[in-house]
């Protein structure tokens, strides 16, 4: 009866103890060793060993196994034996069981909490944990994008972030933002060739690896940096006109980043007052969000020849008093002209890339001390966030239905069709962005943002 409190077949119960807090129990294999497995002579008894393992806890209480192993001795070549432990970890003194229990809960509850309920060092949870992802890394395989997401988040170092734009999934975290890691990333890639974009900011390991290990594929320079220069060099040219000014006149100038940043055509008729005279009163400042307003209007065309002659003429135009604000913007947009116009042909954005850098600041703040290896495993492979890719119509072959099994499934209220979905890792497409706020929402008690991420 014992036997089958624990369900461990293999296994006799010897001795059940129990304190306020604690079960133990004392097994011994139900199976011997009768030969030597090297010569085949009978083994003699050579002594025991009793290491104890944890297990999972039974009616509220942490549960210890000490296993009663015989050790056996050959007396012909003299080598020794022990009772094989069927069902216990190799490498942890814990169940298989409670092994594959850790797995999954470390993913969503605190280390400490799982420690504390199992009886466990924290450091062991951890290690369970980061050798589990060790195996999980080896069988998984992310279905190559079409559009391929590159950025960084920032997490005691800069960390590459790759995602599928197309499909608004994550599909990694590597270690560093590197030449090196980055490019042995994606030549790992199955079937690379279906990459055709990549959308990236302007760091330049970033287009060498993309370069190397994607040929065929196209770059795209996400615009939002390229923008984000501009409201840069407009804001230096604030902070250098606010310094010349007195006190009394910088008062008359408050939240004026936050309108001078803003659209012309987004200022309600009040702030467009305000804004109009702060450039008529400082014509430094006027020039420079005039010269801010015009180059944004470069991306409000669909065609890259249009695109270019505006860019060139906003710079022909430009006022030398404020060109050394925008010398930045300037050299970026020589540097990597190719790929910031690429943008006019397939406009794409890395906005997906930067909601899951967002998630994944959001998953770190709650952990207060994750490990970089902790972080990805609940980004990657908490259960429920993985998506899959949904076949085509048609695109599996079609099977006969016989009449009387259609007739059996409505009998028994079972739908008349079933979808055949492919659930490999092959298919796997990442972790989506959506199931993920779901997550940090009901493990951490965030409000969903109700529009789109």
């Amino acid at each position: 009866m014992l036997t089958n409190l624990l369900r461990m077949d293999s296994y006799i119960v010897l001795q059940w103890e129990e304190n306020t807090v604690d079960y133990r129990f004392t097994v011994t294999a139900s199976t011997k060793i009768p030969y030597c497995a090297v010569c085949d002579h009978r083994l003699s008894k050579h002594g025991t060993l009793s290491p104890e393992f944890r297990d999972l806890p039974m009616h509220g209480k942490r549960v210890g196994i000490v296993v009663r192993q015989q050790r056996y001795r050959c007396d012909h070549c003299h080598h020794t034996f022990l009772d094989p432990l069927q069902g216990f970890d190799d490498h942890h003194r814990m169940t298989v069981r409670l092994r594959s229990y850790l797995e999954t809960q470390a993913l969503s509850r605190p280390f400490s909490a799982l420690a504390e309920e199992i009886g466990l060092e924290e450091k062991t949870v951890r290690r369970v944990l980061v050798d589990a992802v060790k195996q999980w890394d080896k069988t998984r395989r992310v279905l190559t994008p079409t559009v391929l997401g590159i950025d960084e988040v920032v997490f005691q170092q800069p960390r590459c972030v790759l995602t599928n734009v197309e499909s608004r999934t994550l599909l990694d975290i590597l270690p560093s933002r590197t030449y090196a890691v980055v490019v042995e990333y994606l030549r790992c890639l199955p079937h690379p060739e279906r990459v055709h974009w990549v959308t990236m900011d302007m760091w330049r390991p970033y287009r060498e690896a993309a370069h190397h290990a994607l040929p065929h594929a196209k770059i795209v320079v996400d615009k939002f940096h390229v923008l984000r220069m501009a409201n840069a060099a407009l804001d230096a040219v604030r902070k250098q006109v606010r310094t010349s000014l007195s006190s009394k006149e910088r008062r008359t100038l408050m939240h004026d980043r936050f309108l001078l940043l803003r659209r012309a055509h987004e200022l309600t008729p009040m702030e467009h007052v305000l804004v109009e005279t702060w450039t008529k009163d400082l014509p430094l400042l006027g020039q420079a969000y005039q010269a801010k307003e015009v180059f944004y209007e470069v991306y409000e065309t669909n065609v890259r020849r249009d695109a270019e002659q505006r860019y060139h003429q906003w710079r022909e135009n430009l006022d030398h008093k404020i060109h050394p604000f925008f010398g930045p913007l300037m050299t970026a947009m020589q540097n990597w002209h190719d790929e910031i116009f690429t943008y006019f042909d397939h406009p794409v954005t890395n906005a997906y890339t930067e909601s899951a850098n967002n998630l994944i600041r959001a998953m770190q703040r709650m952990g207060r001390g994750y490990s970089f290896a902790v972080l990805r495993a609940k980004m990657l492979y908490t259960a429920g966030v993985q998506k899959l890719e949904t076949p085509r119509y048609g695109s599996e072959p079609f099977t006969a239905v016989m009449q009387d099994m259609i007739a059996h499934r409505l009998f028994n209220g079972m739908p008349t069709h079933q979808v055949r979905r492919d659930a490999t890792a092959s298919r796997l497409l990442g972790s989506d962005f959506a199931k993920l706020v779901t997550v940090l929402a009901r493990e951490h008690r965030i409000v969903p943002h109700p529009g789109k991420i």
